[in-house]
């Protein structure tokens, strides 16, 4: 009794503070890339990847919330189709979204005379491209779940696997033989250019700190670029991502293989789904300060338009 009432306070937690944190972020993105005369392309990754991380919120831990809170039935198929639909296209989001943007910093922060200076993306017009690939390609992958997904208002006693609001029935070894290298390819892929690209930012960033400690051996003053510092809140985006995706998998893998039912497995697997899309705005908030830029913003607004109408 004591572990659902802890259940449901954990879900509905981090539902609600991921969900602000990644609609704080995402409007703080926009306003600076509206407010600025140079939109930069990480800008809108990053609010994309916000975006995807509201989807995996509203789509995951809502109805898990309210599942929590024993509430039943409260989807039906075509319901139970669309949620389930967009949690897995939105976490292939997410894995493409973090890919593209270490690849585009690790490329923002390399040296001028570096050939991958040559492929720095000039506007945010030519990251939008990319995001129309990202969603086909995952709305493609994901159409199997359309046929494996159902209402509880079905005959339970055909159905596999209760989430609590939704049932996947099993798929047929074809289906599963055409989904699962696909969905293990796109991961592999995007995690290794991922992988690669932020090796690559630790030794740009390794070499710049021995040039901060030469600068300082010598008495001179010397500023980090705020590319330099963008690489830094990138890499710990993605030892974040590391660390939930890797541990979401090990804990899959036990659940798996385990002979009877382990609630504790599951409910732990459930909050690592949530865990990277909750915190990794928290991540921004407090390596930028985004919070603390905007309010200063918007108060300089304020006392401006307040002179302004004391003048007039």
């Amino acid at each position: 009794m004591v572990l659902k009432y802890i259940n449901k306070i954990i879900f509905l937690f981090m539902t609600v503070v991921g969900t602000l944190g990644n609609m704080s972020v995402s409007a703080n993105y926009m306003f600076s890339w509206w407010g600025s005369p140079e939109k930069k392309p990480i800008h809108v990754i990053l609010i994309h990847l916000a975006f995807t991380n509201i989807i995996i919120l509203l789509t995951k831990g809502l109805p898990k919330t309210v599942a929590a809170f024993g509430l039943r039935n409260f989807l039906d198929d075509i319901g139970c189709k669309i949620i389930v639909y967009l949690t897995r296209v939105a976490r292939g989001l997410s894995i493409c979204t973090r890919s593209l943007l270490t690849v585009v910093q690790a490329i923002i922060i390399s040296p001028r005379a570096s050939g991958w200076r040559r492929l720095r993306p000039k506007s945010a017009r030519h990251i939008l491209p990319f995001f129309s690939f990202f969603w086909i390609l995952n709305g493609l992958i994901s159409m199997s779940l359309i046929h494996s997904i159902t209402g509880t208002g079905f005959n339970i006693s055909q159905l596999k696997n209760s989430d609590n609001y939704c049932y996947f029935m099993q798929e047929s070894q074809e289906i599963k033989g055409i989904v699962l290298p696909l969905m293990v390819l796109r991961d592999a892929v995007f995690q290794g250019a991922m992988g690669g690209a932020s090796g690559y930012m630790v030794f740009l960033l390794h070499k710049h700190h021995q040039h901060v400690l030469y600068l300082q051996n010598s008495k001179l003053l010397y500023r980090t670029p705020p590319e330099l510092r963008a690489a830094q809140s990138v890499l710990l985006l993605m030892l974040c991502f590391l660390f939930f995706y890797w541990t979401d998998c090990a804990f899959s893998i036990i659940l798996s293989l385990s002979s009877r039912d382990n609630t504790l497995v599951a409910n732990t697997l459930e909050f690592l789904t949530l865990g990277y899309a909750t915190f990794s705005p928290l991540v921004l908030i407090h390596k930028d300060g985004l919070l603390v830029e905007c309010w200063h913003a918007q108060m300089e607004k304020l006392r401006k338009c307040l002179s302004h109408l004391y003048v007039q």
